[in-house]
């Protein structure tokens, strides 16, 4: 917030001014056990280009007690403000000691400090990307002034301490210790990384050839029953096994240990050698296999950052694509191709979950080029979104498809070689791709990586009396780009495939597929004239390029009619993406698309394709229907939910899917009899495991429509004393139907700052219930008077998760809009509050049209 952005100029300038050599961090963590501040001292060696000149090291702390550069003390009262540390007089070789009382924090920024309520012990861990290495010590916090870093911790004995470098012996006696890790090789600051506390760990090696890297997992205490290491193990060889013959260059790091951390705000975070990772993927509770699979893409992704991203690092964070468009095309590729992999599919959910949040993203009044012009951290920190990550992997993908998967890998073989312990631009990948594919990638390039916006790919076709087809094209537009988005709708080439179906014994089967290049707005496609036509012409089979599709309409009939059928999961998985974007866009309604999951889903073997379809049905309900006919939508889809789970196979991932979904949106008594009956066991339903997380949910509900109430949420927190019984308990308090509820729930996120990340989260998704729209109508004002100073007194995760999560998104009405604008017309806000209040409104200004278009088919029935 203020006195804490970085510009990219300023990051520029340093950065020719400066050559950081190395970096000596000694943290005193003795106090961890009671909070507040810990002492970190930092000695920095660095060259400077201009003697005499001046600069600054970045540093965010309660107080400064030293600053010595080149044996000269500096007044830290006139050299430290806005979390910078004023350098003057520069010379040729220098050395800079900063001296700090540094703060642990409860919002997953800098060094997170979390009290385990089973053990009552204290864990710590880091997360320092994008700006926050300087919550623990001074640094130039920018991705191009790398160095080696080398740790010296002070902490409790007994506990574990781990780094980038492997764990030395600790030394010492008494109640502490104290760990001197050897230097890292060059790195960025914001992947230097620290871990201590009681955790446990599992060890393991990975062993090629002469290579051997030891491997660890780590969680805390209180979840060591639930960490199956053995799984998460071998999807870590086989990404090592995959990654290093592909990349054609070894692991770069001495050792590589994953460590689940609690209230951890992204999924994963790829410190060198020492990754971090939501401890939420230690199960407690029965996952479906769409979680593993999760879980797996993740840890392949954060493995893939160890080449593209630590060895390899972005200039500045306009690049920021470049390190996660290629992490998310990796984690795919990989579990696509890996022997023995147990996710082939990947592709399917690839296009299930990735492209549909890619889609979304890109319609947003926010889109941007995916290679987006980064101004300050500001910018960067927002920019975490579908477009630098699903897009990007997305064009990946088709670039892949149109230079060969070979010339691909050899070209990013080239570039580490080229390039390993620096830091690169587009360009230099560009250019190695080019050399080993023979393409001139310029035009492509600016189509796909400097352009915003989605381009719609339609079939145009004649068929003639014998039911052969006539002509065929592939007709491509370029919507409009949202209003108040930057630059213009273009027209882009595409590399897609055409897949002809028919029905076969029921099922429907790809009988050919035809390979071609669309540029243009028309693109003729000879090679299907003069053959019968088809029951389902499907463009972008294979989903190898970025574009929304549309059926003809006689292919949308069978779709319609057969969408189960589909022999294959990923032809399935594109038409349910495709019904979901239009029902999005209004042109399917959304009682239609219900229609459409109630005739599909049961047919849909492929569960992470269900329990999105779950979400995307309860969203389209909750927010797309005719407001006069959405209780009666949602009655219809509680009633199947309840029929499905009491019919699936028992123990299956679909009676858990199923589960779930009529725990969240069961409506009738009878409905809530049976959750109240699963919950005290007095109902079973054969298979079903009602464990720890299903008893929450199935509680959350009852206690949302008031038919339980505090002593329940005790009685259910004393079974479940843990940190995540505590976060299900805030979610249930703040979801009770009272205004007393709402009122309590407000007051502990917007007027007092004292929720860790994790509680704050949970109260806010207790508070905002669709079914509770009358307790939410006074809060929009009150949203609106808070917003602003949210964002200039909290941090950037805290702030972030008030903003967007308690906009009033289901208040969907003009009065919203009017209210958004209004606010926007008179705060001021800053571009990055700005962006994320017009993204929220633009979520009510789709739902109005979406509504319109639902109102619409019910008067037509």
């Amino acid at each position: 917030m203020p006195g804490t952005n970085l510009t990219r100029e300023e990051a520029r300038t340093r950065a020719a001014l400066l050559h950081v050599e190395t970096y000596d961090i000694e943290l005193d963590l003795s106090s961890a056990r009671e909070g507040g501040t810990f002492r970190s001292t930092t000695a920095v060696r660095f060259t400077a280009t201009d003697p005499g000149a001046v600069t600054f090291i970045d540093l965010v702390a309660p107080s400064v007690t030293e600053i010595v550069l080149n044996g000269e003390a500096l007044d830290p009262a006139a050299h430290f403000a806005d979390s910078r540390i004023t350098l003057p007089g520069l010379q040729a070789v220098n050395e800079l000691r900063v001296v700090a009382d540094c703060a642990y924090t409860n919002t997953g920024e800098g060094l997170h400090r979390f009290v385990d309520p089973v053990d009552g012990e204290t864990y710590l861990y880091t997360q320092f990307e994008v700006p926050d290495a300087r919550r623990v010590f001074a640094n130039f916090e920018q991705p191009d002034l790398k160095a080696a870093f080398a740790f010296t911790v002070t902490a409790p004995a007994g506990w574990v301490v781990v780094s980038n470098s492997p764990t030395p012996e600790p030394a010492g006696s008494g109640e502490l210790r104290t760990w001197t890790f050897e230097p890292t090789p060059r790195m960025s600051t914001y992947v230097t990384a620290l871990v201590a506390g009681p955790y446990v760990g599992v060890f393991d090696e990975y062993t090629s050839g002469p290579q051997r890297v030891p491997l660890g997992v780590y969680c805390r205490p209180s979840l060591r029953e639930f960490l199956d290491a053995d799984a998460i193990f071998e999807v870590t060889k086989q990404g090592f096994d995959y990654f290093q013959e592909k990349f054609d260059f070894a692991y770069p790091f001495a050792k590589y240990d994953q460590l689940f951390v609690p209230e951890f705000n992204a999924g994963a975070m790829e410190n060198a050698g020492a990754v971090t990772l939501r401890d939420q993927y230690v199960f407690r509770s029965k996952v479906t296999d769409a979680a593993y699979e999760m879980r797996a893409a993740t840890i392949l992704h954060e493995l893939a950052h160890m080449w593209f991203g630590d060895l390899v690092t972005m200039e500045w964070w306009n690049d920021l694509w470049l390190n996660e468009s290629f992490a998310t095309f990796a984690e795919a590729v990989c579990q696509a191709e890996a022997p023995s992999s147990k996710w082939p599919h990947s592709w399917t959910t690839f296009a299930n979950q990735m492209k549909t949040w890619a889609y979304r993203q890109d319609q947003l009044p926010s889109t941007h080029p995916i290679m987006a012009d980064i101004n300050d951290l500001e910018d960067v920190q927002v920019n975490f979104d579908g477009i630098t990550y699903a897009k990007g992997a997305s064009v990946l993908k088709q670039l892949v498809a149109y230079v060969g998967q070979d010339a691909f890998f050899q070209g990013v073989q080239a570039y580490f070689k080229r390039h390993a312990w620096g830091n690169t631009t587009l360009p230099d990948l560009l250019g190695a791709l080019e050399e080993a594919s023979g393409r001139d990638l310029k035009t492509w390039s600016k189509a796909w990586l400097e352009t915003a916006g989605i381009n719609v790919l339609r079939p145009e076709l004649h068929i003639n009396s014998d039911g052969e087809i006539e002509s065929f094209a592939v007709l491509q537009q370029a919507p409009a780009l949202p209003a108040g988005a930057r630059g213009e709708a273009v027209l882009r080439p595409h590399r897609i495939a055409i897949g002809l179906y028919e029905l076969v014994d029921g099922a429907l089967v790809r009988t050919d597929r035809i390979e071609l290049d669309v540029d243009g707005p028309r693109t003729e496609v000879p090679e299907l004239v003069g053959r019968h036509r088809p029951a389902v012409l499907l463009l972008n089979d294979d989903d190898l390029s970025y574009a929304k599709v549309r059926l003809d309409e006689d292919s949308l009939a069978v779709v319609t009619e057969h969408l189960g059928d589909f022999a294959d999961s990923l032809p399935r998985a594109l038409c349910w993406a495709s019904a979901w974007d239009m029902t999005r866009d209004g042109e399917l309604a959304a009682r239609d698309y219900l229609a459409l999951a109630l005739s599909g889903l049961g047919r849909e073997s492929d569960i992470g394709v269900v329990q999105s379809v779950h979400r995307q049905v309860k969203l389209a309900l909750e927010s797309y229907a005719d407001p006069a006919w959405r209780e009666q939508g949602l009655q219809i889809w509680a009633a199947a939910a309840e029929q499905q789970l009491l019919a699936a196979a028992a123990g299956s991932d679909h009676q858990l899917a199923w589960a779930r979904t009529l725990a969240a949106a069961a409506r009738t008594d009878g409905q809530l009899d049976l959750l109240a009956g699963l919950l005290d066991g007095t109902r079973t339903v054969e298979g079903l495991a009602v464990d720890t997380d299903l008893r929450w949910a199935l509680l959350g509900r009852l206690v949302a429509t008031g038919r339980a109430g505090e002593d329940a949420v005790e009685a259910e927190l004393a079974r479940d004393n843990t940190s995540s019984g505590q976060e299900h308990a805030a979610t249930c308090r703040a979801s009770r139907p009272t205004a007393e509820a709402k009122a309590e729930a407000w007051a502990s996120v917007v007027e007092a700052d004292e929720l860790t990340n994790y509680v704050q989260e949970a109260v806010i998704v207790g508070f905002q219930q669709a079914d509770q729209r009358e307790l939410l109508a006074p809060y929009a004002a009150k949203y609106f008077a808070a917003v602003k100073e949210v964002w200039e007194t909290r941090s950037h995760e805290i702030s972030q998760q008030i903003i967007v999560g308690l906009y009033p998104a289901y208040l969907v009405e003009q009065s919203t809009l009017d209210a958004t604008d209004a606010w926007l017309a008179s705060a001021d806000p800053a571009p990055a509050l700005r962006r994320q209040v017009v993204e929220a409104r633009a979520g009510i200004e789709r739902a109005l049209k979406a509504q319109e278009a639902d109102r619409a088919a019910g008067a037509q029935a």
